[in-house]
């Protein structure tokens, strides 16, 4: 289970999280949400190890990893499907995969074929180049990357912004696929809320880069997690 524990976070003299707490837990989805600007990204930059914390602590399978780098964490299971999909627009698809390898093992390094079976249109891409893809598709060879790395914890920032009705679909599809499988735990970090309400099983609900409403997705009252939506 990922534990974070009360992190305050800076960026020079300004305050970016005050006191956050959050747990994922294998096999479910935890969904953080919350307007632009309000600290959701800079909690998956603390998870990630992106961005130091100024207190408070996370906790990774039982090992306090704080003050662990970036890639000692991809190490340890942990993998990032970034806001704006960041693919490697120059690479073709097979390479833009082949990225995953840094984190694995030389035994591990070839793309496992369970890629292909949650997005089958990469198998028909592999030597285009990135940047010629769709959104869409560019979103899936996204989190195809970050599944390159066998994660454990498997973070994703917003993967539904700019994304057709018919790739979100298949995203929520995967997604329910990945926790259904129950070894791997999954944050979500979302804007729309009806996808978020449709996989969240717990949720935490951002302003002002504090933890505002949480609880289990069952219990979400659509008003109250709204009204930290809308502009």
């Amino acid at each position: 289970m990922l534990a974070v524990k009360g992190i305050d976070l800076f960026y020079g003299a300004s305050q970016a999280l005050r006191h956050v707490d959050l747990a994922a837990e294998k096999g479910r989805v935890a969904c953080v949400m919350g307007r632009n600007g309000v600290g959701k990204t800079s909690l998956l930059r603390a998870i990630m190890g992106q961005q130091a914390v100024r207190s408070g602590h996370i906790v990774w399978e039982d090992e306090d990893i704080t003050t662990l780098p970036p890639y000692e964490r991809a190490a340890r299971g942990i993998a990032l499907v970034p806001q704006g999909r960041e693919i490697f627009p120059l690479l073709t698809v097979e390479e833009n995969l082949q990225t995953g390898f840094a984190a694995l093992p030389g035994s591990l390094r070839h793309v496992p074929d369970e890629v292909f079976d949650l997005f089958p249109v990469l198998r028909d891409m592999l030597g285009r180049r990135g940047g010629d893809l769709s959104g869409g598709q560019q979103q899936q060879l996204a989190i195809a990357r970050a599944l390159v790395t066998r994660p454990r914890l498997l973070v994703l920032d917003e993967p539904t912004e700019g994304i057709q009705p018919s790739i979100i679909k298949d995203i929520e599809r995967v997604i329910r696929l990945l926790a259904g499988r129950g070894d791997m735990a999954i944050v979500l970090v979302e804007q729309y809320f009806d996808f978020a309400r449709g996989l969240a099983d717990t949720f935490a609900v951002m302003d002002r880069g504090e933890v505002v409403l949480a609880g289990s997705g069952a219990s979400m009252v659509e008003d109250d997690v709204r009204r930290y939506l809308t502009v």
